[in-house]
């Protein structure tokens, strides 16, 4: 083989090696831009759930509230009635007791 083949030969292979390159590094651009976009959308994903999320503890606590001032109201009207129906009986008991 001649110096010429053999410089011919290099350059053939090197040539080669730039495409590859070039291939590899038009692939790794490729990835990086899907991989940026993938995280943009969770970014923004994981941004809305966290408002979602806000939103839902909010009306969870509202509804909270609501049920422990209705939870008061009924525990107030049971004592009212609990305090009529006592008194009730005693009276009924002590007109009994005084015949």
């Amino acid at each position: 083989m001649t110096i010429d083949e053999r410089f011919e030969r290099i350059e053939h292979y090197t040539a080669g090696l730039a495409e590859e390159r070039r291939k590899d590094r038009e692939e790794y651009k490729a990835l990086w831009s899907d991989t940026q976009r993938q995280l943009n959308e969770l970014s923004a994903r994981v941004i809305l759930f966290g408002d979602e999320s806000r939103e839902a503890d909010a009306r969870l606590e509202s509804r909270i509230a609501q049920l422990a001032e209705e939870t008061r109201a009924a525990n107030r009207h049971l004592e009212e009635r609990i305090g009529s129906l006592v008194s009730a009986i005693g009276k009924f008991i002590d007109g009994n007791a005084r015949q």
